[in-house]
């Protein structure tokens, strides 16, 4: 499996434009996926430069309803013609950000794309073929981010509280008996979100790629330390050979849990994994 990073916070060379958001590009022995579109055309650009021809993609996923992972749908659905695209089912609901601890930004999708007949809105588990499983309604409640409470969801008019993230799908790729799990935010926690793949898979995954959403977490205070610590723990505990990070990890939690971790590695915009 070859996993090509279109889009991510930081850049390998100043030849690609980083911004933030998570693009992927994932090719298997059977499917060309998309993982994400980043927040806008960008990820189009170094697709071009990376020489991956996203007309040829034939699965799209957009892995939660915020504009950083899916503010390019809209470009790719105009470009490739043939694709299915695949969401949760909570996707256009209308997502928000509180900024400064009283401002409502909206971050969520362009709704007007709704009703695109490509569209396939995921609902719990979801086996598309022998490789690929999409699946959310995460339930574990081990390790939940902390900048969580940053994100609303509108429930009713007018109705806005957290949010729930049912809108949050993941996906497991399975190449030779070994499943790779990919996340774009990992808001339901990634250890929940580990614990539901093996359920489904009954096996250990091999390699995880994605988000972690850490951002925020600093060294300097106690409650962060303690988390990242736990959380570091927890991710050696288990048999997994690989852990690729990118995006909301944030810089300065990826770099602490990799004075933690030896199994750890960063991602970035034009970094190619051969899996």
């Amino acid at each position: 499996m070859k996993v090509i990073t279109l889009l991510e916070n930081s850049t390998i060379s100043k030849a690609y434009k980083n911004k933030h958001g998570l693009s992927l590009y994932i090719e298997t022995s059977k499917h060309k996926i998309l993982f994400d579109t980043g927040p806008d055309t960008t990820f189009l650009h170094n697709a071009n430069k990376l020489g991956v021809n996203l007309e040829d993609i034939d699965i799209a996923i957009i892995s939660h309803g915020h504009f950083d992972h899916g503010g390019g749908l809209e470009a790719f659905l105009n470009l490739n013609h043939k694709a299915n695209v695949y969401l949760g089912k909570d996707s256009f609901d209308h997502h928000l950000i509180k900024l400064f601890g009283f401002i409502k930004y909206n971050i969520g999708l362009k709704k007007e794309l709704i009703n695109n007949e490509r569209l396939v809105f995921v609902d719990g588990i979801l086996k598309i073929d022998d490789e690929l499983t999409l699946f959310g309604n995460i339930t574990g409640e081990k390790l939940i981010p902390p900048g969580n409470k940053n994100l609303l969801k509108e429930y009713g008019k007018g109705l806005i509280k957290k949010d729930d993230f049912q809108h949050e799908i993941n996906l497991l790729v399975n190449e030779n008996d070994k499943y790779t799990l990919f996340c774009g935010c990992a808001h339901k926690g990634i250890i929940n979100i580990i614990e539901q793949s093996k359920e489904i898979i009954k096996s250990d995954l091999d390699t995880v790629i994605g988000g972690f959403h850490l951002m925020g977490l600093t060294d300097k205070k106690t409650s962060s330390i303690n988390f990242l610590d736990e959380l570091a723990d927890d991710l050696n505990k288990r048999n997994i050979n690989k852990y690729y990070t990118c995006h909301c990890t944030g810089e300065k939690p990826s770099k602490y849990l990799g004075t933690k971790m030896q199994n750890l590695f960063e991602v970035k915009t034009g970094t190619s994994l051969e899996l």
